[in-house]
């Protein structure tokens, strides 16, 4: 596959550079459960031009995904104004189609049929969209899977079908929301090189991509220009532009020093110039990125153990790793299902009700233990205060101000994954929404 020419794209002395879209002095607030508020963005202002793959770096909580999501006009800024083509935006920005984290695709549709629903709804007729489908998956290296099911593809595969269903709306920029994060690392470096591949083809639409990324080697190999932005709250630190020719080198000398001088920034953005606001509630818990039916097999071990088991005979017994094991266990300690005086493992009375009742009155159960946890009952009080929807990135803000060595985002994963178990709330991963009412 050829790579592009550094000359065909913006930057290059003599070229005319028009703004697509352009976001001046941005604030985001969110609202906390002590009735507060955090600012998750302040006085943001950027220029997104055509023909350039802009990237946002920086560290958990600092508001990335949150300024996508403002600059494709999914939600409302609180300060600021945000242009498209020179006019005020208000609502979706028409020129804007996004990737998301996950594909987030119909498992009852083919990879074509995925990519043809929405075009139908755009109200394409169905030659011109099956044309169009075809076009695209083509493009993103799918031929001979048209007929596919989500089912039978791989992780990298799904993504693609996720990158070719925004590439067939034509947009002029494509917004990429931390889109090789759930793939693997060999996946992750073949999706990269083919989106800056279909990028350079100066002919045809997305002639501009905004990515969000935390990965500083991703975005110095693919992006033209690099934002860096500092946390609490979410301000741009610096604008990096990237000279470095294509096809870029992960080893070579001047690609390093761009890694180096980046990582520099970023550290820079973890020792704030300012004092952050304290935060005066509850501190949450930490939790173990563990499932409900995890803690539920633990439960039946104790109980056919008599109701107590040694750690490490625990581990040794399971044929796990003593760190998945102790993982288990304290999570189930969390929510008082059992008790570990020294090395022994109890399962509590409150285990016992739970090994008692069937599926249905289980989740009842976990919904009274889980919502004596902070962390639980905070978010949950948010999306209702929240009118029951409420954006992920108060969440993540919160938590990377909490649980500063934690990762928010696999707080987040596990935070959902007991919500469900307990029926208390949902998460919608396209939308970035945690909800208790099924959203519309």
């Amino acid at each position: 596959m050829p790579w592009p020419s550094a000359s065909i794209r913006s930057g290059d002395k003599g070229v005319t550079v028009d703004v697509i879209c352009d976001l001046r002095g941005i604030n985001k607030d969110f609202a906390l459960p002590t009735g507060g508020t955090v600012r998750v963005l302040e006085n943001v202002s950027l220029e997104v031009k055509d023909q350039e793959l802009i990237a946002v770096l920086g560290p958990s909580g600092c508001g990335k995904s949150t300024l996508m999501r403002i600059l494709s006009g999914l939600i409302q800024a609180d300060g600021g104004q945000v242009e498209y083509r020179g006019t005020p935006l208000t609502g979706i920005n028409p020129g804007v189609a996004i990737v998301f984290q996950g594909a987030a695709l119909y498992p009852w549709l083919t990879v074509r049929d995925n990519i043809v629903e929405p075009l139908r709804a755009r109200g394409l007729d169905e030659v011109k969209a099956n044309e169009t489908a075809m076009r695209v998956i083509r493009v993103v290296g799918l031929a001979g899977f048209e007929e596919a099911y989500p089912r039978e593809l791989s992780g990298g595969m799904k993504q693609r079908v996720g990158i070719a269903r925004a590439l067939a709306v034509e947009p002029e920029v494509l917004c990429m929301d931390e889109p090789f994060s759930q793939v693997d690392a060999l996946t992750a470096e073949t999706l990269r090189r083919e989106v800056v591949h279909f990028w350079s083809d100066k002919d045809t639409n997305p002639k501009t991509i905004f990515m969000v990324s935390h990965d500083v080697k991703e975005v110095v190999f693919m992006a033209t220009r690099i934002v860096v932005l500092a946390a609490r709250p979410g301000r741009i630190r610096r604008i990096f532009e990237n000279k470095l020719p294509y096809p870029r080198d992960y080893r070579s000398p001047a690609f390093l020093r761009l890694v180096d001088e980046i990582h520099a920034v970023i550290t820079e953005t973890e020792i704030p110039d300012a004092p952050a606001a304290p935060v005066h509630s509850a501190a949450w818990e930490p939790l173990p990125e563990v499932s409900m039916s995890e803690v539920v097999g633990l439960l039946e071990i104790l109980d056919k153990r008599g109701g107590r088991e040694n750690v490490f005979e625990l581990a040794d017994d399971l044929g796990r790793e003593f760190g998945v094991v102790l993982g288990v266990v304290k999570a189930a300690e969390l929510i008082d299902l059992v008790d570990t005086p020294k090395q022994e493992v109890i399962i509590t009375d409150i285990g016992r009700t739970v090994l008692s009742k069937n599926i249905q009155e289980r989740k009842l159960v976990f919904r009274d233990q889980v919502l004596q946890l902070r962390v639980v009952a905070d978010v949950y009080e948010q999306i209702k205060h929240a009118g029951g929807k409420l954006d992920d990135d108060v969440v993540l803000t919160t938590a990377a101000m909490r649980l500063p060595y934690e990762d928010p985002e696999r707080l987040l994963r596990t935070l959902v994954s007991w919500a469900r178990t307990a029926d208390l709330f949902d998460y919608d991963p396209e939308r970035h929404i945690l909800f208790i009412d099924q959203p519309t």
